[in-house]
């Protein structure tokens, strides 16, 4: 594994999602090393040669199932082992989009929601930045991270609840941030 994502890889049996924009084809490899699972766009210029296809039901707005080979010198010495592409068409949306991902036993389906979902985690980090002013980490242990997320939520919950007991009018961010004046 490369030494860089060593720290965050590493969990089996793990989900890693992530943008086009993190696309890297060693960090997948690595991931799938671990005996864990990623999910990723594809970018429109990655390069592959098909071995399978699978019958797919469009009605789901499946378009394709593959098995594939990645091409292009360093994306097969960086990822040198088959992989899925999944080619899927968002119903609300219109768009269409590309999965690459090593889980071969899971719905096409499926993974497009897995996908999907990723927005709504990013939106409950954004709020965790604008409500429980978490700045920076004070270590990045996993126990760490998790009893100072735990302690912030914990402060803005006994806020909310003495802002509904006391009828403040501010709003939860105005008294979080100039505390409670007579």
């Amino acid at each position: 594994m490369s030494t860089q994502w060593t720290s965050f890889i590493g969990n089996r049996e793990a989900w890693y999602v992530m943008d086009r924009g993190y696309l890297d084809f060693e960090r997948l490899y690595d991931i799938h090393q671990s005996q864990s699972w990623f999910v990723t766009r594809s970018k429109k210029n990655t390069k592959f040669q098909r071995i399978t296809s699978k019958k797919v039901d469009k009605s789901q707005g499946i378009l394709c199932d593959q098995i594939v080979r990645l091409d292009g010198t360093n994306a097969r010495k960086n990822y040198p082992e088959r992989i899925r592409r999944i080619k899927y068409i968002d119903s609300e949306t219109g768009k269409r989009l590309v999965f690459l991902t090593n889980n071969m036993l899971v719905s096409a389906k499926t993974m497009a929601q897995v996908y999907k979902n990723r927005w709504h985690v990013e939106l409950f980090f954004k709020w965790i930045k604008q409500h429980l002013h978490v700045k920076s980490f004070y270590d990045r242990s996993d126990n760490a991270v998790r009893s100072q997320i735990w302690i912030a939520m914990c402060v803005y919950l006994l806020i909310a609840k003495l802002k509904k007991q006391l009828e403040l009018p501010q709003r939860l961010n105005e008294i979080q941030q100039s505390g409670v004046s007579g």
